[in-house]
């Protein structure tokens, strides 16, 4: 698993870095099953003119492949929505094609019953 936490025009923040780890334990946890390679990014970005400060979360996998992002005054608010919104889309995903395994091969069951 690589992961990558990149600080886009501002200077690294240890206590920032540490916090963001911190909430990137759940999606590592997540994924820790996956096949390999898995990538996690995150860019951490500030706003110049307005109070509002990005985060960009990637995750790549050969069975996922998402990027949720979100703009805030805060950058610990910013990072918790971020992954709170990758963690609920990855579990979706994960629903989503547990279900189409179990119909795989179904349709045609039905079919012969008619």
């Amino acid at each position: 698993m690589q992961k990558k936490i990149v600080f886009k025009g501002t200077d690294h923040s240890a206590p920032l870095e540490e916090y963001a780890n911190q909430q990137l334990a759940r999606i590592e946890q997540f994924l820790a099953n996956e096949r390999t390679p898995v990538y996690i990014d995150l860019i951490i970005e500030p706003s110049k003119v307005h109070a509002h400060h990005k985060a960009q979360l990637m995750v790549k996998t050969p069975d996922y492949d998402r990027i949720t992002s979100y703009e805030g005054p805060d950058f610990y608010d910013a990072l918790d929505r971020v992954v709170d919104t990758m963690y609920l889309h990855l579990h979706e995903d994960k629903k989503r094609k547990d279900d189409d395994k179990k119909m795989v091969g179904r349709h045609e069951e039905f079919k012969k019953q008619r």
